[in-house]
């Protein structure tokens, strides 16, 4: 009886966050040819371009696209390779909201912002700043911002300096997750803030959401991921040109998705927290609560759940397991944290478990947690502070155990933590 009313209250809960903001807009079907065409000719896969006659015949466009996501996979490496920046930079600015709402709280913290921010009592932050490798027709876009977390000096001049990229949820604004940076510098670890393609301050002027990086746009929602992925590897990079030799990623929901994809296709990343996880990108834009927008404009365009995964095949990390157990089979360990929630109606559940079962398949280093909330309820007490402490705790753990790595040259065991205890994993 308690277990029916709690799931009930939850689900309500749940459903009327995703419901609360109504700036939603649904944009008709795209295939978007024009923004995969570019990096297809780049690379020697200008045949995979499909011509106008075949852009003007719905199903022939279908079966294109679908041809371009399976040369995608087998060319990943190529897909989310690039060239690395050389126009690095910190620059030094006052940190702004950027909300993706117009509800009259979330306008009222902006004010208070600016207005902290004028009066000088606001501190100034560090932004790393370099031109994407990903080029797109919005400049604002183009150019990377990543708030700067330095963790401070150890006493220990031998202690090797670890640093993790943060990537926070779908349309986050200016400040999410920034209190898990601050933490992770208690810890000693160094943290990178990464604002994704077209949110916050890289958001073009037109728009109130950050729309451009999942939308009915076939094409567009296929780079944005491949630009999201590249940037998080040339963090890295600079990271590296830091001194720093440890390195980890954590991702909350479409962060989630971009760290995996990095992950599976950098051997450096060895600290991976999935912090809401799923299989196939399109499964979660048609069943998820969040994206119903989106599902109504490819409904409309007469598409299914089935067809819409095999259009964003490339992007999805289901596709990509045995890369990751590829890495842990050459002798690349990877730490992994995947959690998720018994109520999510954004990333359905049925999914997530789909993520453990094969994560286990594989052979996968890993360590599951399950919230007992949803998908937005897990950014409201007292769930926001479960999920904080999973994800600390892990993170201090994998990244010590990186540490006592190097000081005793011994391989990392099979699991850095003792069994937890979990759901049974069923079909």
């Amino acid at each position: 009886m308690i277990k029916k009313w709690y799931s009930r209250w939850m689900y309500e809960w749940e459903t009327r966050l995703t419901t609360r903001d109504e700036n939603r807009i649904v944009r008709p079907l795209d295939w978007g040819f024009e923004w995969v065409a570019p990096f297809l000719e780049r690379n020697g896969f200008a045949d995979a371009i499909p011509g106008p006659e075949i852009e003007r015949n719905p199903a022939a466009a279908e079966a294109a696209m679908i041809r371009i996501n399976r040369l995608l996979i087998q060319n990943s490496d190529v897909f989310f390779g690039y060239e690395a920046p050389t126009d690095f930079r910190l620059e030094e600015r006052h940190p702004q909201l950027y909300p993706t709402n117009v509800r009259p709280e979330t306008l009222a913290q902006d004010a208070e912002i600016r207005r902290m921010a004028e009066e000088g009592k606001l501190a100034p932050a560090q932004f790393l700043r370099f031109t994407s490798p990903e080029r797109t027709p919005h400049p604002e876009n183009d150019v990377v911002n990543a708030r700067w977390y330095p963790a401070p000096e150890h006493k220990d001049p031998a202690r090797p300096k670890q640093a993790i990229v943060v990537l926070p949820q779908w349309n986050s604004d200016g400040f999410s997750h920034n209190s898990l940076c601050t933490i992770f510098n208690r810890m000693g670890v160094s943290a990178l803030r990464l604002s994704m393609p077209y949110h916050d301050i890289r958001r073009p002027a037109e728009l109130e959401r950050s729309d451009y990086a999942v939308s009915a746009n076939v094409g567009r929602t296929l780079m944005a991921c491949r630009q999201a992925v590249i940037d998080i590897r040339c963090c890295l990079d600079w990271l590296e040109e830091q001194g720093y030799e440890h390195f980890g990623v954590l991702g909350t929901s479409l962060g989630s998705c971009y760290a995996y994809l990095a992950s599976s296709h950098d051997k450096r990343i060895r600290v991976n927290a999935f912090n809401h996880a799923s299989t196939a990108f399109g499964d979660v834009a048609w069943a998820g609560q969040s994206t119903r927008h989106i599902k109504q404009a490819l409904e409309e365009a007469g598409l299914t759940q089935e067809r819409v995964r095999e259009l964003w095949a490339a992007i999805s990390p289901c596709y990509y397991y045995p890369k990751m157990a590829g890495e842990e089979a050459a002798g690349h360990l990877k730490k992994i944290l995947l959690v998720y929630a018994t109520y999510d109606l954004t990333f359905p559940r049925q999914y997530s478990l789909e993520v453990v079962k094969s994560f286990r398949e594989y052979g996968l280093n890993f360590e599951p947690r399950v919230l007992p909330c949803g998908h937005y309820t897990t950014g409201e007490t007292p769930y926001k502070y479960i999920d904080g402490w999973y994800m600390g705790w892990f993170v201090y753990r994998a990244f010590k155990a990186l540490r006592d790595e190097k000081a005793t040259g011994t391989a990392v065991p099979a699991s850095i933590t003792a069994e937890v205890e979990e759901e049974v994993v069923t079909r």
